[in-house]
């Protein structure tokens, strides 16, 4: 049975939701195109009626993933009752996060990988990092554009990298107190872009 292009474009969807989350599941390495394809609920060989190749995939899945992460950061900034920041602290660096690689951040799923990856998932990679970190420095004090944009740079990497090394401990102790320890050290940015300036 033919497949219509509003099936086609569905099915696309599909496979797209579901490669951007296995893939921070289980990495890009992790996962052939037939298991991709089965977790979507579709066939192996529907998979090349929809995309080139499984890079083609995970540059559209990666993509979808910072997407879908902007927009779920940019929430949780603009519900915030005070910092903006203070609150995406809260819910990136949380056992929540840690625990559940497959709905979080792709840069601390998969960012490491892809310094061994081709052009096009880099580019990816590179402009989500540009936009997170966009949205991040208007969240942060500074004198200048220049300075809230190398403070927001601190930030991120802050938050990636604890991300990175509380997932990647044995010990659920030092897990909990790297995530706690460094949003604590992050809690301080956000409690000074919220303070009242002095005058003068």
């Amino acid at each position: 049975m033919k497949v219509t292009r509003e099936q086609a474009m569905q099915n696309r969807e599909r496979v797209l939701d579901a490669a951007a989350r296995q893939f921070r599941e289980r990495g890009l390495d992790g996962i052939g195109v037939a298991e991709l394809m089965q977790g979507a609920g579709l066939t192996h060989g529907a998979f090349y009626g929809q995309f080139a190749s499984k890079d083609e995939l995970a540059v559209e899945a990666v993509t979808r993933a910072f997407d879908r992460g902007i927009e779920e950061l940019r929430g949780i900034g603009e519900r915030a009752r005070g910092s903006p920041l203070g609150a995406v602290l809260r819910s990136y660096l949380s056992g929540a996060h840690r625990d559940q690689p497959g709905l979080g951040c792709v840069v601390a799923s998969v960012g490491p990988e892809t310094a061994r990856k081709g052009p096009g998932l880099r580019a990816a990679i590179t402009a989500g990092i540009r936009t997170q970190v966009d949205l991040i420095a208007g969240w942060v004090r500074g004198k200048s554009a220049a300075a809230r944009r190398e403070r927001a740079i601190a930030v991120y990497a802050g938050m990636v990298g604890a991300l990175v090394l509380a997932r990647a401990v044995d010990d659920e102790a030092l897990s909990a107190e790297i995530l706690r320890t460094v949003r604590a050290s992050l809690e301080g940015e956000a409690a000074a872009a919220t303070a009242p300036r002095a005058s003068g």
